[in-house]
């Protein structure tokens, strides 16, 4: 049976194919970029700012951002400025699109890079939804570039060979805290 290109039909089944695609490569090509996607639930989000005692003199890293989950809440309801890192790009431009059009876009700043690349030096606080073997990876990271004091949360994962100082089991978010500091936040540098 044929059906002509410009048939209704053909143009329905061309959408709805082009949508499925987009959704499989949403899903799917994050395996490629090493974590599977998944959203972050709203009381996770919140443990991790409860647990960190996120503010606005901190300076969080999302590290694989997302759809920044935890980055928009953090800019606009803890006021802290918020650096989020995300590999993927049809995610990296879904960040830009929602930093366009939302609030707080001055205390955001969307960096498509890979994580385990990124300069961790001048966070503060450091978020992350990563698979174990990330968690495993960055570890070292966390050891030689985050300064004493600096805080990690993590949902679901823990880092490996290190003892969380809390964790919320309701919303599974663990609280790492850099040997040798204090938990009160520190300016970043842009602070004034």
């Amino acid at each position: 049976m044929y059906i002509p290109v410009d048939s209704p039909y053909f143009i329905a089944g061309a959408v709805l194919f082009a949508v499925a695609g987009a959704v499989a490569y949403f899903w799917m090509s994050s395996f490629l970029f090493g974590a599977g996607y998944q959203g972050a639930p709203r009381r996770s989000v919140e443990a991790m700012f409860r647990l960190s005692e996120l503010g606005e003199h901190d300076y969080l890293f999302e590290l694989g951002a997302g759809v920044g989950a935890v980055t928009f809440p953090a800019a606009r309801e803890k006021a802290a400025r918020v650096r989020a890192v995300e590999i993927e790009p049809l995610r990296y431009l879904v960040l830009r699109l929602r930093r366009a059009l939302g609030p707080a876009a001055d205390r955001i700043e969307i960096r498509r890079d890979n994580m385990f690349a990124t300069d961790l030096r001048d966070a503060t606080v450091v978020s992350a939804f990563l698979w174990p073997g990330a968690m495993a990876r960055l570890k070292p990271k966390f050891e030689r570039e985050l300064r004493p004091g600096a805080r990690i949360v993590s949902r679901c994962h823990r880092i490996p060979d290190w003892t969380p100082e809390q964790y919320d089991r309701e919303a599974d978010v663990y609280l790492y805290v850099v040997p040798g500091g204090t938990r009160a936040p520190q300016a970043h540098p842009s602070a004034s």
